[in-house]
């Protein structure tokens, strides 16, 4: 079974995300903190399911880093939302902001 487009662009914005995130020292610091994952097994963890959908929970739940990627990425809040939700896991994600 083919995946959806918006399935596809959910994970490429969740990528996106991880990026952004592994390029902020305090960022990624938090992250790592938080997920309980080593920088060096995140792209193993990559591949688990729900782990794309976490990374952007991560930055639904706090606005200043949502803000900040979205400035970076020239994306809306909402569509990080949206993507999350297309993700294995995405659905009980609530994002902290009115979308």
């Amino acid at each position: 079974m083919a995946k959806s487009c918006t399935y596809c662009e959910a994970e490429l914005l969740a990528i996106e995300a991880l990026a952004f995130i592994a390029g902020e020292q305090k960022l990624l610091e938090r992250f790592v903190a938080l997920s309980g994952i080593a920088p060096e097994a995140m792209r193993q963890a990559a591949a688990a399911p729900g782990f794309l959908a976490g990374v952007l929970g991560f930055l639904l739940h706090n606005e200043p880093d949502l803000l900040a990627f979205c400035a970076h990425t020239q994306r809306q809040p909402a569509l990080v939302a949206q993507a999350a939700a297309q993700l294995p896991g995405g659905e009980i994600i609530t994002p902290k902001i009115p979308l």
